[in-house]
């Protein structure tokens, strides 16, 4: 059975469990000289993720003179890339197919997508998808997302994109303009890098937390759960310590009218943000004693788990290992008279799982709440074996 799909290292990524959820191996190559033996009689397909690594050593035409010669396809997920034709940049580099969002740069429906490459392989993944009754079923497309997706590829060869570019641009200079009547507040777009993928100029807004009294995440927080929703790409800043902040906008999925609605958001939470209630100061007091191994329950809303977490103390510092259920990761942070707060992370497959703990020591017991970044927020308790006590500096 041909049930092993080739990934380079580089394209590894939270998407490709939909090449894993099939059931398949991935046999991850992460230097040039492994390629040739990761080919075997097993070898079903090649996967890349498209991107500033895929024309390098371990890139699409290195991968597919070798892919060619096992006949072995080679797929390319260009999901957030432009749609380049005459000649498609990664069936030139040797592809066999290349896939594409619908939803995004293309602007067609967000349940479809597009698939060009070797007539041969397109037509068996037609015969594996609706209408017909094989495991494509389950990612079914509509008639109506079929349609729109056509008239969205169509589109796109008329589209003027210089004159979309220049009306991004316009957009962006209305926002930079409204805020910089801030003091303090600068505002500079960049063009991004040549490249085929979530091509748009961002706009950065500069700021010193301190003198406006908010920061890039507090700002970025205050936009989202305020109406209008609005969501930020990027920020930086957070409260106390790295307080010179930042948002970033890119106009790619705005709308015309959008540009005002957001200038004047931006300039209302700037100019007028709400009182912070300042993080407290560190306790004086004598660090809690958390060295040791610990038994810690995570209370999810449906089910739980059980990990172990080994920490090392020295003084108010914090180092250690998490262990998962399934994997393992370094962690480290720090002991403030009982708060404790360590961070820990690690991957399973293309998926980075970070963990986030604040917490109260109590003697062999703590407790309190995890952030799990993208999965929310959670609570956990821990109590400490009574064996294995680890003191000092981790060598």
């Amino acid at each position: 059975m041909k049930n092993e799909i080739i990934i380079p290292s580089y394209s590894r990524n939270v998407y490709d469990h939909a090449v894993r959820m099939i059931g398949v191996k991935i046999v991850e190559v992460r230097q040039p000289s492994e390629l040739e033996s990761a080919f075997t009689d097993r070898t079903a397909m090649v996967y890349i993720l498209g991107g500033q690594n895929d024309d390098g050593p371990l890139g699409t035409r290195a991968i597919s003179a070798v892919a060619k010669r096992k006949n072995v396809p080679v797929i390319v997920d260009a999901a957030a890339e432009i749609l380049t034709l005459n000649p498609n940049v990664h069936l030139e580099r040797g592809a066999t197919a290349v896939a594409y969002s619908g939803g995004k740069c293309i602007r067609g429906p967000q349940a479809a997508g597009l698939l060009l490459g070797e007539k041969a392989w397109l037509q068996a993944a037609w015969a594996n998808s609706a209408p017909h009754h094989a495991i494509g079923r389950s990612m079914k497309v509509g008639k109506e997302e079929i349609m729109g997706m056509l008239a969205a590829v169509e589109m796109w060869v008329k589209r003027d994109h210089k004159a979309e570019w220049r009306q991004w641009e316009s957009w962006l200079d209305t926002i930079s303009t409204r805020v910089q009547k801030i003091d303090g507040v600068t505002a500079k777009v960049t063009q991004p890098n040549e490249g085929p993928s979530n091509r748009s100029p961002p706009l950065t807004i500069n700021w010193q937390g301190a003198k406006l009294r908010i920061s890039g995440s507090e700002a970025a927080k205050l936009l989202l759960d305020n109406e209008p929703r609005i969501v930020v790409s990027g920020t930086s800043g957070t409260r106390p310590a790295s307080i010179a902040s930042s948002v970033s906008i890119v106009p790619y999925m705005m709308m015309p009218g959008e540009e005002k609605i957001l200038a004047e958001r931006l300039h209302a939470v700037l100019s007028k943000p709400p009182k912070f209630p300042e993080p407290e100061p560190l306790s004086q007091a004598q660090p809690a004693s958390v060295a040791g191994q610990w038994e810690v329950r995570l209370e999810f809303g449906r089910g739980s788990a059980t990990h172990n977490i080994v920490l090392e103390q020295d003084g108010t510092r914090l180092v250690g290992t998490h262990h998962g259920e399934f994997r393992s990761g370094d962690l480290n942070g720090a002991v403030s008279g009982n708060t404790v707060r360590f961070r820990s992370a690690f991957r399973i497959e293309g998926q980075g799982l970070s963990y986030s703990f604040t917490g109260t020591a109590d003697g062999e017991k703590m407790s309190g709440v995890v952030n799990l970044g993208e999965y929310g927020e959670t609570t956990w308790t821990a109590q400490k074996h009574k064996y294995g006590t680890t003191n000092g500096r981790r060598g």
